[in-house]
């Protein structure tokens, strides 16, 4: 059955590899489970109508884009869309949740559109293969950097702005045995893969979980719940997911109550229903969430896709449409469901670096985060340092993208080595894209290489050059 629909054999893959990639990728980006509900909850949405959203968001997301496109990329709300959800649209500008999510519906409405049009293919289509690997190559380092982060071994610093962790200047019971467990695990990880064991990224995730759970058992992992330091070890609590069930009643189709859509400044109402919708900063919000959506999703699809093979000769991607209107839908139906926009992941690089090449891979890490309602206490139960190592390795595997771009040419490699290094320092892949594309236009068309230039990377760079200038 599973090569009749995913065709295995003709994309060199078998079922384990499959279902050993979806787990993969699964265990890397179940940490939306638990930060997405606390990141809308600052909005006012209930928690548990949250995680219920997440889950089901990634649920359809996931399996549109395995039966639209057989690509083996998942899809979950996105971290740094949903932050602006909350901080910057809800708390910032005074809009209700409510609002807020009609925004994000209406956007993935206007997505689906020009996806069914060759608009989206085109820009994809029209950046030259060096910006590709380029952004490939970005993205390893950005999940890097993410990971890093997430096991504190990288830390804020007011002088150099990030700084390595001072083991003896931190409470080595939380953050320091945490971080100390992450590289271990790391270095294990990578001992692992030279020894070629198969799963070994996977295998990295348990061997390190399983170090966490000694620590805590031997007193020497200590949780702290308050600074962010969680058990290791899963905890059923039965009452959290029924009462996530019932606050789920309250999350899904909220978008539609017009009573509930409110502006708010400094605490009293200034507009309210749909005299909001007729206002210039609903569209304002939206081509915000659109624009952020639109180069996210461009962005992972390039570099997931070039270090899966799944590019041909030409650098395009076969069966683009489908992936693209997966991700669309999946952001209206979120919306519906209670939650900020959804999109695909760069965590799905983790399963496409153990072999998965098919929606098989996608339709198992959706049946992994439709089993996460009912098991949520274990999934919610992998720390970050666990999936650090995965995370670390993937971007070993995704920075050898920057060999195949033509460091001669200055025409190309100026433009691929400023997105390269955006990615990490503004810590967004569509700035990524946009330093690229707007270097690449102008360092060419200055020097006259006008043929290499295609006519949709002139309209890019204008359009780019106008939201700096007006943001």
């Amino acid at each position: 059955m599973f090569e009749k629909i995913f065709g295995l054999s003709k994309n060199g893959t078998t079922v384990r590899t499959e279902l050993v990639a979806g787990l993969t990728t699964f265990m890397t980006m179940a940490y939306i489970l638990a930060v997405n509900p606390n990141i809308l909850a600052a909005a006012g949405i209930p928690k548990g109508g949250v995680f219920m959203a997440t889950a089901v968001a990634a649920v359809v997301g996931t399996l549109l884009m395995a039966f639209l496109s057989n690509y083996p990329f998942v899809l979950a709300p996105g971290m740094g869309l949903n932050a602006f959800f909350a901080f910057g649209v809800v708390i910032g500008m005074g809009y209700s949740w409510q609002f807020a999510l009609l925004t994000v519906f209406v956007e993935g409405l206007i997505f689906l559109a020009l996806s069914l049009t060759p608009v989206r293919e085109g820009i994809f289509n029209s950046i030259p293969m060096s910006l590709k690997r380029a952004v490939a190559a970005g993205i390893g380092l950005f999940i890097c950097f993410i990971a890093l982060q997430t096991a504190k071994i990288v830390v804020k610093d007011d002088a150099t702005f990030v700084a390595l962790v001072n083991f003896n200047h931190v409470d080595f019971h939380t953050h320091g045995v945490t971080a100390l467990l992450a590289l271990v695990g790391t270095l294990l990880t990578g001992v692992m893969l030279v020894k070629k064991w198969k799963g070994a990224i996977l295998l990295g995730i348990f061997v390190t979980w399983a170090l966490g759970m000694l620590a805590q058992a031997s007193g020497i992992y200590v949780p702290d719940p308050a600074k962010g330091f969680f058990s290791t070890y899963p905890s059923f609590t039965i009452g959290d997911v029924a009462n996530s069930f019932k606050e789920f009643g309250s999350t899904i189709g909220a978008v539609f109550k017009s009573e509930s859509w409110t502006h708010t400044v400094k605490g009293e109402v200034v507009g309210s229903g749909w005299s909001l919708v007729k206002s210039l900063d609903f569209f304002v919000v939206m081509f915000a969430f659109f624009f952020m959506d639109l180069f996210d999703t461009l962005g992972t699809l390039i570099g997931v896709s070039l270090k899966g093979g799944f590019l041909d000769k030409n650098g395009r991607l076969p069966r683009i449409s489908g992936a693209l209107c997966a991700d669309s839908i999946a952001t209206s139906v979120g919306a519906v469901l209670g939650t900020s926009t959804t999109t695909t992941y760069v965590e799905s690089a983790s399963g496409v670096a153990v072999g998965g090449k098919t929606g098989l891979t996608a339709v198992t890490a959706a049946a992994l985060f439709a089993l996460a309602i009912l098991f949520a206490p274990i999934f919610l139960a992998i720390p970050g340092f666990a999936t650090t190592p995965a995370l670390i390795i993937v971007g070993y595997m995704m920075i050898s993208s920057c060999a195949d771009i033509e460091w001669h040419d200055a025409g190309e490699a100026v433009p691929a080595f400023l997105s390269i290094t955006a990615m990490p320092f503004t810590y967004s892949i569509s700035d990524s894209i946009m330093f690229g594309v707007i270097s690449y236009t102008v360092i060419n068309a200055l020097a006259g290489n006008f043929r290499r230039i295609h006519w949709i990377m002139y309209v890019l760079t204008a359009i780019f050059i106008a939201k700096y200038a007006l943001m």
